[in-house]
Parts: C-alpha cells; structure tokens; sequence
C-alpha cells in the first residue's frame, strides 16, 4: 500500500480474500474511524487500500465526538453474514481515558453498527482499556477476547506515561464471551502476563492463536512504541488460560530492517500475521508467516505491504 499509515492492523481470512483493519487516520484529508485494506488470499503481500471508506462510520454516544481516538479495530466471523468488531475509543467524559466498544455487521467490510449505548468493557478505576482481539477455540467451541488494561494513562509520568515509579501494572485480560454472540460476557476476566521491568512501561497489543502443534500463544507489543525499544513478543501456555511463559522479543528493531515493529495480529489457529513499523514519519503494514518451531520456539519470515 505504499506504505500508508496503517497501525494496529488486525487480519481475518473470508473465502479467497484477507481483509485488514486498522486506527483511525486521515484519508484524503478525511477522517476514517476504522481503516480497511484487502489482499487475495493466495498473495498476502499486495494490499488494495479501501481509502476513505470507512468500516465504522458512526460512533456510540460513549466515545469522545471531537477526539474519538478509535485504535485497535479486531473483527471476527461469528456465522454467515455474522460478523462483530471489537474496537478502543475515548470516553466522550474523559478523552484521556479509553475503552472497548463492540459493534455487528453483515458483511465484513460493514458498515459496523455499535451494539448497545455503552461500552464493552471500561474499567476507568485501573485508566481504561485497550487493544481488544478476539479468539475462537474449535477445541471446546468457545470465543474468548484479550485486552490490555491501560493504567500508563493515570501513570506516573515518564515513557508512555508509565516509567517513574511507582510502576503500574498492565495486564493482559481474558475474557470468556458467548459463543453465539461474540459480547456477552461469561465469568470474570483474568490475568494473562503483567508487565515486568524489561517490559518498560506495559505489555499490550495482544492477540491469542493455537499453532498447530496445539500451544497456546499470546503475542504482545512491550516497551514505549515511540522508542525503538517496542517490539513484538509472545508468551506460551497449554492451557488457554495459562499459566503463560514469556519468551520475549519475537520481531524487534533491526529484524529484517524494520523500527519499531509491533501491534501483531495473527489469523485466528493460522500462521498468517500482520504488524505495524515505523516507516516515513508514520506506522505502515506489514506481513509476516509465523510457524513453530517446537520447544516453544516460533520461525517468522516477514514480507511488506
């Protein structure tokens, strides 16, 4: 896509194409809540930008109007015609709080219409929530959702808000949901990974897939993503709510000459991967296929878009 801003992207397989989402931008000199971008599905090398074209167009009366800040779009197929994103926006009475929304549609390019008046999930006593993702389970047909828990926005100042101690944490949550619908909750969320000190200011971005040799992986975003410090990293667990093994950067500065690599989403049970780098003053896509290597080791081989 020559590349266009395009950060936080998020993947999913429909039929013979791939479709990606992404943060909200500026297109054209138009304001996009939700990106889209399309890829045959024999090459997942060559995006076709769908411009101002927007997979979100209204917002809820929850979010922020001025600064809507909508990151981190994650859409997953429930059924035919069936489908349900999972979104971040600022909170319309504090924009420098986030949470997640949820919004329906019957096709995947939408338009996504948001479900209900309030927020999925907005727990404003630990500074909100971010980067949602969901995950569906053939092994016991359930659907889960990961998310961040965003406390560096009532940090302590510092990278990314989170530096000077005392260091909050933020964890990665896992939240149960109906398998029919995609949002009603079933249960509490866990703890999946805390951010520890090599993490920097937090651990973010998740996204939950199985490989093919049935372990669970956790990919996560650490670091201050304004640094060449963030990185991609994952965890691994038998079990899908763990507990999880950290094995640290997985895609970071330097591989393949990329800066800054990070925001990965894989294709749910897939090997099909796509991130966000650096590139020109903006965060561009790219591609990568990730496989196991066993041993809890994985193999990356990255390409561009």
């Amino acid at each position: 896509m020559n590349g266009i801003n395009f950060p936080d992207p998020s993947v999913i397989r429909i039929g013979n194409e791939w479709w990606a989402f992404a943060t909200m931008g500026r297109v054209n000199g138009e304001r996009v809540h939700v990106q889209m971008a399309k890829s045959a599905y024999n090459d997942f090398n060559t995006w076709t930008s769908y411009g101002e074209r927007d997979a979100l167009p209204n917002l809820p009366s929850w979010v922020h109007p001025d600064s809507p800040a909508v990151w981190a779009p994650d859409v997953v197929q429930l059924g035919p015609g069936r489908f349900i994103m999972y979104y971040t926006a600022a909170l319309k009475s504090n924009s420098k709080l986030h949470c997640l929304g949820t919004a329906s549609a019957s096709t995947v390019t939408g338009p996504y219409t948001p479900i209900g008046p309030d927020p999925w999930a907005c727990p404003t006593g630990q500074g909100g929530a971010i980067d949602p993702a969901g995950y569906y389970d053939p092994k016991d047909n359930t659907r889960w959702v990961v998310y961040k828990i965003d406390a560096n926005a009532i940090g302590h100042g510092g990278f990314c808000g989170n530096t000077v101690k005392p260091i909050l944490s933020t964890p990665i949550m896992l939240q149960k949901v109906s398998v029919d619908n995609g949002f009603t909750k079933i249960g509490l969320p866990t703890p999946m990974i805390y951010n520890d000190p090599a993490d920097g200011p937090y651990v973010e971005a998740p996204a939950l897939t199985k490989m093919s040799d049935g372990t669970y992986v956790l990919f996560y975003s650490s670091n201050c993503f304004v640094t060449p410090l963030y990185d991609v990293s994952y965890a691994t667990s038998k079990n899908i709510r763990g507990p999880y093994k950290k094995f640290g950067g997985l895609i970071k500065t330097g591989t393949y000459g990329l800066r800054a690599p990070g925001g990965l989403d894989m294709a749910i049970n897939g090997d099909h991967a796509v991130f966000h780098a650096d590139w020109k003053g903006g965060r561009a896509m790219f591609t990568a296929l990730i496989r196991p290597r066993g041993n809890n080791q994985l193999q990356v081989y990255v390409k561009n878009a």
